[in-house]
């Protein structure tokens, strides 16, 4: 009777990976977990889900945080490095065919179970990644969009966008994320296709920018 290999050996003929592929590993198979269990899983438990040793994960990776802090780059920062804030500051297109591209893009990115439970349990456990999250979308995604609404209504672009301005932008930029969570996290049924529910979404802000933006200029001609 032929004996089955035992676990030395099986580990043996597995491929060797290179420091910086086992340290990818780790971060994906890390993001799985903590999408899991969330961040209250301890690192003795991934290292068994990972199947080496603890002191093996912390040879890469010295503390929990820093390994949240490598999910939140890779699951977070690294999507976003796409060219996103070039196309929205591309005035050489249509201001509505870039947004469109840039939501739909963008919702690609996000709208999955796996990146929108991370993002909730770090808000639920206090954890600074939503902060972190939040304040670059709104400076590097909806500051933009304010600034390409201004120029596209014939207003100066440059300069911080007021109070008014981020909340129309967040509650626009708001909605279309709510439709992930209903679909990935209630697991409810959405009512319209992605792509035409960006359109229907777009149409409403730019009417109202557009609104407000009138309402802003005859107020200054009128002073």
């Amino acid at each position: 009777m032929r004996k089955k290999a035992g676990p030395a050996l099986t580990r043996s003929k597995q491929k060797r990976l290179s420091p910086d592929d086992r340290r990818k590993e780790f971060v994906a198979r890390a993001t799985e977990f903590f999408s899991e269990q969330g961040f209250g899983g301890g690192t003795r438990d991934l290292a068994r889900r990972l199947g080496v040793t603890q002191p093996l994960l912390y040879r890469y990776f010295p503390s929990k945080d820093d390994l949240i802090r490598e999910v939140y780059r890779t699951v977070y920062l690294e999507p976003l490095d796409t060219g996103w804030e070039k196309l929205l500051g591309d005035r050489s297109r249509p201001l509505r065919a870039r947004l469109q591209e840039f939501y739909d893009a963008y919702t690609d990115v996000i709208f999955t179970r796996k990146w929108l439970r991370i993002y909730f349990y770090s808000g639920l456990k206090g954890l600074d990644i939503n902060r972190r999250y939040v304040a670059m979308v709104q400076d590097k995604i909806l500051t933009r969009i304010v600034q390409e609404c201004r120029h596209d209504a014939g207003l100066p672009s440059q300069g911080k966008p007021t109070a008014a301005e981020l909340e129309m932008a967040w509650v626009f930029h708001s909605g279309i994320f709510y439709y992930g969570v209903r679909k990935y996290i209630y697991e409810s049924p959405v009512l319209e296709d992605k792509a035409q529910m960006i359109s229907d979404a777009l149409d409403v802000f730019l009417a109202g920018f557009e609104r407000v933006s009138g309402s802003a200029t005859a107020h200054r001609a009128a002073s």
